[in-house]
């Protein structure tokens, strides 16, 4: 099996969108390109398969990708964390929010290689980053079992897993846009931006630990 058919990817798309009008937020252009497909170049880095758990919308299935509906309607980000566990058809899962669009290749190549680990995901200065993070279907159980108690918080990691923390000394890739005025702080970033997302390199230590309940 290869590197890339061992992992999956999920775009979250739950969201509805109130403040920006019910917009789908994949759809905006931020730079020369629409946030979904800045993604998709760069998750196609790292897999070849690639869903959307949310609602079905033609922006999607006119790029081929499958939509999968939430298992557990209003749960939140980490609902759809969920879904696309237990829909995915590898081990492994790279989630992703569909409103990030400065996420750079090589930071979902430095999360890829690290594959003994149930949780990878990066870390900087104001938190994890759950919904740009890789899950294995280890965490199905306890994210399930979190939800129906309802505790939705996404940056709590599963508990009794093996986690790898990657650290960041900037957090700009992780921009999403939830407003207008997120909307117009990405189009300004990126006309800023000397070069494009995929070419910058991320800086770091990969620390691991085990049994995460925090």
């Amino acid at each position: 099996m290869t590197k890339k058919s061992s992992l999956a990817a999920g775009i979250l798309a739950g969201g509805r969108a109130t403040r920006l009008d019910g917009v789908n937020k994949g759809t905006l252009v931020v730079g020369s390109a629409t946030i979904v497909d800045r993604q998709l170049v760069a998750v196609a880095d790292v897999t070849d398969t690639i869903f959307v758990v949310g609602r079905d919308d033609p922006a999607w299935t006119s790029r081929g990708l499958r939509v999968i509906p939430d298992e557990m309607p209003g749960t939140g980000p980490l609902g759809g964390i969920y879904t696309a566990l237990v829909h995915s058809p590898a081990d492994r899962t790279l989630v992703i929010a569909c409103d990030m669009p400065f996420v750079p290749v090589s930071l979902l190549r430095r999360l890829a290689a690290v594959d003994d680990a149930d949780v990878v995901i990066p870390r900087h200065a104001r938190g994890y980053e759950p919904l740009c993070a890789i899950y294995s279907r280890a965490c199905a159980d306890d994210i399930r079992e979190r939800l129906v108690r309802g505790i939705y918080e996404a940056s709590r990691l599963p508990a009794g897993v093996r986690v790898a923390e990657l650290d960041m000394d900037e957090d700009l890739m992780f921009v999403n846009v939830n407003t207008p005025h997120d909307y117009e702080r990405a189009r300004e970033l990126s006309d800023r931006m000397p070069q494009t997302p995929q070419d910058r390199i991320t800086t770091g230590q990969t620390r691991r630990r085990t049994d995460a309940d925090s």
